[in-house]
């Protein structure tokens, strides 16, 4: 990756059931940069969240899916994505970005 600043790893958090019950064990989902490694994942979430101290980094990549395009016969694809999940260590501040959910 050319030039990419830590805040521009992580786009958004993942909200769902399941990312809301890994989050009693200190896991917590994101989608990231589609090119971003797991150390410059580890060093965003580190930098950004004060107190957060990474412990792993588990990254999926994901297809676009198949879409049909303004109800004709042709098929389009929807945009590829990388989602990570992060644990932190025992010790670690939890992220305040889910809290209240």
């Amino acid at each position: 990756m050319a030039n990419v600043q830590y805040y521009d790893v992580i786009l958004k958090p993942v909200i769902t059931e399941k990312s809301m019950e890994l989050m009693a064990d200190k896991k917590y989902t994101f989608l990231v940069h589609t090119e971003a490694t797991k150390t410059q994942i580890k060093e965003a979430v580190e930098k950004m969240f004060s107190g957060a101290k990474v412990k792993s980094v588990n990254t999926m990549n994901m297809d676009g899916k198949n879409k049909r395009v303004r109800g004709s016969f042709k098929y389009g694809k929807t945009a590829k994505t990388k989602k990570a999940i992060v644990q932190l260590t025992a010790d670690s501040a939890d992220i305040e970005i889910f809290e209240g959910l």
